[in-house]
């Protein structure tokens, strides 16, 4: 079934659309959850939450790409959790790794959120992405933002972990760069 149509489902309010959506999106959205929580049953259970949370979505919203949107959810859904699960002294993951290697690029893990100016980083990251040749952006997103392993993104793009190492160092240091020109602090 076509992404309009399980839209159209949601928004007829059909029970139909969340088999729809499983069956189209059901691996996308734990891949992305489990890259993040690195447990079977926590990604279950997010997915099951990411279905709840487009089915309250929709009306009012209409995501133009749904695979997008429904991959939004999950990350946040996920990214919700690992931080409940880190204030019980568990976690790890895909998430660990990948935020200590953007240490460097972003400071401490919080830093962020203190920041007031979000939007000035966001034009930042924007305008770094675009620089970048389409796979090295595809490689530094898949693991900055969907958080999957070095290995899995070296089979899926047919390069060596090192080149895909070498890729994202490159990538951060050229987004440290970036970040500093506009006066964010690293």
């Amino acid at each position: 079934m076509e992404d309009g149509q399980i839209v159209e489902l949601y928004w007829a309010r059909s029970e139909r659309a969340i088999a729809e959506t499983d069956a189209r999106y059901g691996k996308y959205c734990c891949s992305i959850a489990y890259n993040i929580l690195s447990s079977t049953e926590d990604s279950a259970e997010c997915v099951n939450d990411t279905w709840l949370a487009a089915w309250r979505s929709m009306p009012p919203k209409r995501p133009s790409c749904l695979a997008a949107f429904l991959g939004k959810l999950t990350r946040n859904l996920a990214l919700n959790r690992w931080r409940s699960r880190r204030a019980e002294k568990r976690g790890g993951g895909q998430l660990t790794l990948a935020l200590e290697e953007l240490g460097g690029c972003a400071g401490a893990r919080n830093e962020m959120e203190d920041v007031e100016d979000r939007t000035l980083i966001v034009s930042v990251l924007d305008r770094f992405l675009a620089s970048l040749p389409k796979r090295d952006r595809m490689v530094f997103v898949r693991r900055y933002w969907y958080f999957s392993p070095v290995a899995e993104i070296a089979k899926d793009y047919g390069l060596s972990q090192s080149n895909v190492k070498m890729i994202l160092s490159r990538g951060r240091d050229r987004l440290r760069q970036a970040l500093e020109r506009e006066g964010v602090s690293v």
